[in-house]
């Protein structure tokens, strides 16, 4: 049975709806924190059980029986994040699975300037130290990132950020059907994958010309001074740890750890990955959807 971890969430869902088109639904099984989210995928077949990464005796029983453990990476970044990353591979190698698969990041590396991607090198540190054969699925900055980051900028007019470097912002939807496709050819990969990533790495330069383009709205790129940045962050009620990892996202992009463009995603889904524009045009407020 494959098992897949955080399925009602907002990549880990698609995973399991795009795996559901390639194997039967008896052969899957999701791992959440509330069942009573997953009832639609209860009701096409799958097998639905309670797990959470801070309750072991939780883990061995919603890995039971597995072949595969997809862990959906947590949330949360730093001290807690790895542990509990742990926590779910430590699961994983109980329930007897043949391999562990893990959602990382491009870019993951002990000396990355984002958290995040410590975090992703650390787990995967976890994984070979596990003795069982795992896949890390380096996936490209999720594009909906992109979305947020110009959130203020559809009243403004301004994407005003920190200096950045060109990014490869990648889909959930086109991440989650190279997820399934992995899944589904057991052992295709072994450790980390190369970069999943669409085919271009972007700046926000670019960025801000495209959402004009799809929004029919001008948007200018302004660069805030990284303390400038920071202060307006904690001004607005972010904790100073988040800010500092938030500003993290540039300064990784500015060394050049996000800009990789690899075919390996193309290959995997049969087509170019879904364009950054794409994906504007379909989430801006006033984005032309024809």
């Amino acid at each position: 049975m494959i098992i897949v971890t955080g399925a009602t969430g907002q990549l880990g869902h698609q995973i399991v709806e795009r795996l559901l088109t390639r194997v039967p639904a008896g052969r899957v099984g999701v791992s959440v924190r509330d069942p009573q989210k997953a009832k639609a995928l209860a009701d096409q077949g799958v097998r639905v059980r309670q797990g959470s990464f801070t309750a072991a005796a939780d883990l061995a029983h919603a890995f039971e029986g597995a072949s595969q453990v997809l862990i959906v990476s947590v949330d949360k970044m730093g001290e807690e994040a790895v542990k509990q990353h742990r926590a779910a591979i430590d699961g994983a190698v109980a329930a007897g699975a043949r391999r562990i698969l893990y959602t990382s990041h491009m870019g993951a590396g002990t000396s990355s300037q984002f958290q995040a991607c410590r975090d992703h090198a650390a787990t995967e540190g976890a994984l070979r130290a596990s003795g069982v054969p795992f896949t890390s699925l380096r996936n490209g900055f999720y594009a909906a990132s992109a979305v947020q980051f110009l959130g203020h900028a559809m009243q403004s007019g301004q994407v005003a950020l920190p200096a950045d470097g060109p990014v490869s912002w990648t889909s959930h939807a086109d991440l989650a059907d190279a997820a399934a496709a992995i899944l589904a050819d057991e052992g295709c990969f072994d450790g980390p994958t190369p970069p999943l990533t669409a085919a271009q790495a972007l700046t926000f330069d670019d960025i801000a010309g495209i959402a004009t383009q799809v929004t029919g709205r001008t948007m200018t790129r302004t660069t805030a001074p990284d303390d400038q940045f920071r202060q307006q962050l904690v001004g607005r009620g972010v904790p100073v740890e988040a800010a500092d990892q938030l500003l993290g996202i540039f300064a990784a992009s500015r060394a050049g750890e996000f800009a990789a463009v690899d075919p390996t995603l193309a290959t995997l889904l049969g087509r170019e990955p879904t364009a950054l524009s794409t994906v504007l045009r379909e989430q801006l407020p006033n984005g032309d959807r024809h």
